[in-house]
């Protein structure tokens, strides 16, 4: 194989991949590495069917072209990666003469324009929400002020000191709640952020959710550990992944399998701007997946797919998230649903 073969294709904009006759990818240019969010070692020496799932039609385009020796184009390709969900492509595969035979993979990025639409009309969304949310927090913190000094005045009135402690549990439990709302709702100032491990906030959650369904479920690790620390707020990351965590259990009543994983991602533009690495995390369970008809207003407010649910806890994950200058995206179907929060790095 010509080094200055491939070296000439090492700054293309175009994803390059090159695959050897058992379709094993043997070259990945740095387009591909960054469309694929993989430094490469994951990808080399291994089949296409391996790496990436949904394959069908890529491998139906791959035998085309080397039934008829000619380059053959895949204009709506869908390729599943684990580490960005599911990609729609365009792909070009030309068979070559190097050494020995080759197939040439050329993929052009399909969804951009449509990524790009979509994190807009959910910043949008976001700020809406986050009113809605103040609004919501306000006309709750009312009635806790006047719940907690109707509570006062009994205990006044109360001769017995036994009964006095329910109406300390009453003032004690609005306290909390007061400052749980104001915790949860009231933006943090980005001076207060410090550097913060992903993993021991995954960790935390993970340690929770296993006390609150101790039997049953099932929480799987796949940690990138060499991922740097990001700056942020720990408890405000903790509460995001906490709730989409809970959902997912949630959905599938306590019984299955979370996992929980973490890589780096490059070059990616997150809310409008460019930032040469994030932090990858995915929140994966094997439950019965998001309803058809709530995947579009999954974030909104109040929105629900159990009757006992009450809508915010998605939506306080994305307000917190975005403070962060990240996003959630998910894929989801019957079996498989796949939550990913990208946070870039500094």
């Amino acid at each position: 194989m010509s080094d200055f073969t491939l070296l000439s294709t090492e700054h293309l904009a175009t994803a390059i991949m090159l695959l050897d006759e058992e379709a094993r990818i043997v070259y990945l240019n740095l387009a591909a590495k960054n469309l694929f969010e993989s430094s490469g070692k994951h990808l080399l020496g291994h089949p296409v069917q391996l790496v990436f799932t949904d394959t069908e039609q890529l491998l139906k385009g791959m035998q085309h072209a080397l039934r008829n020796n000619a380059s053959f184009i895949e204009y709506d390709l869908t390729l599943g990666t684990y580490t960005h969900g599911k990609l729609h492509l365009r792909c070009a595969v030309t068979p070559v003469q190097l050494d020995k035979r080759y197939l040439l993979l050329e993929f052009h990025p399909m969804d951009r324009p449509l990524k790009q639409a979509r994190e807009e009309q959910m910043l949008d969304q976001t700020q809406a929400n986050r009113l809605l949310l103040r609004n919501l927090a306000h006309e709750i913190k009312n009635p806790l002020g006047g719940l907690r000094g109707a509570a006062q005045l009994l205990e006044h009135e109360l001769e017995k000191p036994a009964l006095r402690e329910y109406t300390q549990v009453i003032m004690q439990e609005a306290d909390r709640l007061r400052m749980l709302v104001e915790k949860l709702l009231t933006p943090q100032n980005a001076s207060h952020y410090s550097a913060v491990n992903i993993h021991e906030v995954l960790e935390r959650v993970r340690i929770v959710m296993q006390s609150e369904i101790p039997s049953g479920l099932t929480i799987e690790r796949d940690y990138d550990t060499s991922l740097p620390s990001m700056i942020g707020d720990k408890e405000q990351l903790i509460q995001a992944m906490l709730n989409i965590v809970r959902n997912a259990a949630q959905a599938m009543q306590g019984h299955g399998i979370i996992k929980l994983r973490t890589s780096i991602a490059r070059q990616v533009t997150l809310i409008k701007r460019r930032h040469r690495l994030a932090i990858n995390v995915q929140i994966i369970d094997n439950g019965p997946g998001i309803p058809v008809e709530l995947q579009d207003k999954i974030f909104y407010p109040l929105v629900s797919g159990r009757a006992d649910g009450h809508g915010l806890g998605l939506t306080l994950a994305q307000d917190f998230v975005s403070q962060h200058q990240g996003t959630i995206e998910f894929d989801s179907e019957p079996g498989c649903t796949c939550f990913k929060v990208l946070l870039p790095l500094p």
